[in-house]
């Protein structure tokens, strides 16, 4: 038996199930699904880290998702938030690495 305790994708019980295996889930409760989902993302963004490919990069995402949803945040108001961020102080396609800022 190994002990995992973390959140998985809706779906992975029936997987396991399928495989021919049992497991014991439970339904997480408001705090223990935002603390969950905080372990989630630094997992996915590790994971990212580790092998940088596109199903990580969507894995990174779904739980991106997963926590506007907790906060009530539509996509459509983190769209509009990241626009109006990017319009006031840009975005990060020009690679700049600010080294330092000295008074003058």
């Amino acid at each position: 038996m190994k002990i995992y305790n973390k959140l998985v994708r809706d779906r992975i019980p029936e997987i396991i199930k399928e495989n021919g295996k049992k497991s014991h889930c439970h339904t997480a409760d408001d705090k223990e699904y935002l603390v969950a989902l905080k372990a989630k993302i630094n997992e996915e963004v590790e994971e990212f880290y580790e092998t940088p490919c596109i199903e990580e990069m969507a894995d990174i995402l779904e739980v991106l998702r997963a926590l506007g949803d907790y906060y009530g945040f539509s996509e459509d108001e983190i769209e509009r938030a990241r626009l109006e961020k990017n319009r006031k102080r840009g975005a990060f396609k020009n690679r700049i690495i600010l080294e330092k800022v000295e008074n003058s």
